[in-house]
């Protein structure tokens, strides 16, 4: 029984662990300011996009500034390699519940297994047989039972954030494509992302420059 306590308590962490993660995402996000950096990257109003993402702990604006920032160079890569990074971290300790799904019912068979050839080797030993054999059963469907409970505790919290993950995955990729178009609309009126971008980082390498 002590593998499918470990197997439950892990479980547990894990579930607990995603939960608190995903909160902390969605507190995060703000539509309201994704909008109006939309809007800012559309007209070409390149400092305020860049100051509404600098230091923002919004998820969305925070990849609009890393694109941004590598707008001289590529801007849809530098938002893509931000965007995996976050997804990456969306998925972190997936693999333990996916396991604990498995793990968990054949622990729970293993139990029952153990416990039957216990209840048979008591047979004809004593007068007690009896209570031993039908005490070992018991025990036996006890495990099958944590190891199934167990499983199932498991694969629900799995789909729920398997899908949640799906949801940021394709969110991702739809910001990320509107901003390119919105700098490519930007561009035909006269706003250049990547000359602001070149000087931006001109700027901040003549501040580290002074302060040195």
């Amino acid at each position: 029984m002590w593998p499918i306590l470990a197997t439950f308590l892990l479980s547990v962490c894990v579930i607990l662990d995603r939960a608190v993660w995903w909160s902390a995402l969605q507190a995060k996000v703000r539509p309201r300011l994704q909008e109006q950096a939309r809007e800012a990257l559309g007209t070409g109003d390149f400092s305020a996009a860049w100051e509404m993402g600098n230091g923002s702990q919004e998820p969305y604006l925070a990849n609009l500034r890393e694109g941004m920032s590598h707008a001289h160079t590529s801007m849809l890569a530098a938002m893509q390699l931000h965007a995996t990074h976050l997804i990456e971290k969306s998925e972190a300790r997936m693999w333990i519940l996916s396991t604990m799904i498995t793990l968990a019912p054949l622990l729970g068979l293993f139990g029952t297994v153990a416990g039957l050839m216990g209840s048979f080797a008591a047979i004809g030993t004593d007068q007690l047989a009896v209570t031993k054999v039908t005490g070992g059963i018991g025990e036996a469907l006890i495990a099958t039972a944590c190891g199934i409970a167990i499983a199932v505790l498991c694969l629900l919290p799995y789909n729920f954030f398997r899908k949640r993950v799906s949801i940021l995955r394709s969110s991702m990729e739809r910001w990320i494509n509107h901003s390119e178009l919105l700098v490519k609309s930007a561009r035909e009126h006269g706003h250049d992302l990547e000359a602001f971008a070149q000087k931006t980082e001109d700027r901040f390498a003549s501040r580290h420059k002074t302060e040195d």
